[in-house]
């Protein structure tokens, strides 16, 4: 039984206690499976340094880029009518357009 791995190294252990990294710090290339910082991919415009290919953004990172400073303003879009031409068909169109958004969400 040694004292020191008993002991003394529990308690330093409990005063440096380990933090949790966040999961999205890193991703990795599908092209080349680098594993890249999220800053400095964000630096490079989602482009891997290593491999040149151009990662996805998402629509909000495409309109901060696209639009002066990020400044946009959202435009509600209204809902769909429920049946405008009266369709006659196998199934309803008011089913069918309820179970078309479902699947697609």
């Amino acid at each position: 039984m040694n004292w020191i791995s008993n002991y003394v190294r529990p308690k330093i252990n409990s005063l440096f206690s380990r933090r949790e990294v966040p999961e999205n710090l890193w991703t990795k290339c599908p092209e080349c499976g680098t594993m890249l910082f999220h800053r400095e991919l964000a630096e490079n415009l989602n482009v891997c340094t290593n491999c040149d290919h151009h990662l996805a953004i998402t629509p909000r990172d495409r309109f901060k880029a696209l639009f002066d400073g990020g400044i946009f303003t959202e435009v509600k879009v209204p809902e769909p009518l429920a049946d405008p031409l009266h369709f006659r068909d196998q199934k309803k169109y008011p089913d069918r357009l309820k179970a078309a958004q479902k699947t697609t969400g």
